[in-house]
This record gives C-alpha cells, sequence and structure tokens, in this order.
C-alpha cells in the first residue's frame, strides 16, 4: 500500500478520498453504538459534515466528463446532500424510522456501495491498496 497516487492525483481528490474514509468509519461506529445518545448526536454530526464535504468536493472532481464536465457521480452528490438534509429534519422532527431508513441508505449507496466503485483498476484507491495496475 502507498498514498503516493493519491498524492499525486492532487489536493481535491486527497481530501475527497480521506474525508470519504472518514465518514465510512464513523458510519460503522453509528451502526453499532447506542441511538439518541449525546455520543451517537455528535458523532451524526461530524459524520453528516464529512458526507457533505465529500460530496461537494465532488464537483470539482471531473475523471469521467458526460454531460458537460460532470457525471452520474454527481448526480449522486446532489442526492447526498438532499438525503443529509432529509435525514437531519427526520430526526428533529421525532420521525426516527425515517432518520434511520436515511442515513442507513446513505452509508450504503454513497460510501459503501460507490466506494467498491473507486478500488476497480485504473482508479486512485485501486492503485493506493493494491499497487499501480
Amino acid at each position: 500500500m502507498t498514498l503516493t497516487p493519491l498524492w499525486n492525483d492532487g489536493v481535491i481528490i486527497s481530501i475527497h478520498a480521506i474525508v470519504a474514509i472518514g465518514a465510512m468509519v464513523l458510519g460503522a461506529f453509528q451502526f453499532i453504538l447506542p441511538k439518541g445518545t449525546s455520543t451517537h448526536r455528535g458523532i451524526g454530526t461530524l459524520w453528516v459534515s464529512l458526507m457533505a464535504i465529500v460530496a461537494v468536493s465532488s464537483f470539482w472532481i471531473h475523471e469521467f466528463k458526460v454531460f458537460g464536465p460532470f457525471s452520474a457521480i454527481h448526480l449522486l452528490s446532489i442526492i447526498v446532500l438532499f438525503y443529509l438534509f432529509s435525514g437531519i429534519r427526520a430526526a428533529r422532527r421525532g420521525e426516527i424510522t425515517k432518520h434511520k431508513h436515511q442515513m442507513t441508505q446513505l452509508y450504503l449507496l454513497a460510501l459503501l456501495i460507490t466506494g467498491a466503485f473507486t478500488l476497480l483498476p485504473g482508479r486512485t484507491m485501486h492503485a493506493v491498496i493494491f499497487g499501480a495496475s
């Protein structure tokens, strides 16, 4: 494993990847820790902030240009921002089932599934973890 490919891809991709990894780790803790506690809310606030940074930073990443400078990943970023807002609103309104459902979907889709695609050969994270292909 080497971080050189990550640093070579520039500041935005480095920030995007590091913050996404942080969000993945914090999200995993949210699944195993008790819900409704001040710890849950604190970690949740940090997780939402990290997810917003990941989503917003993606708008400056243009590896796959499909619609002008944008791709389907950028559409996912808009969905992530909507789900973050909606999930927070649900929690504040006491709609805990909706909150849980939306945040779980976000974690699975935006971090785990999308994150798995970053491990494909030719992608930066593949080079970081498995070496250059």
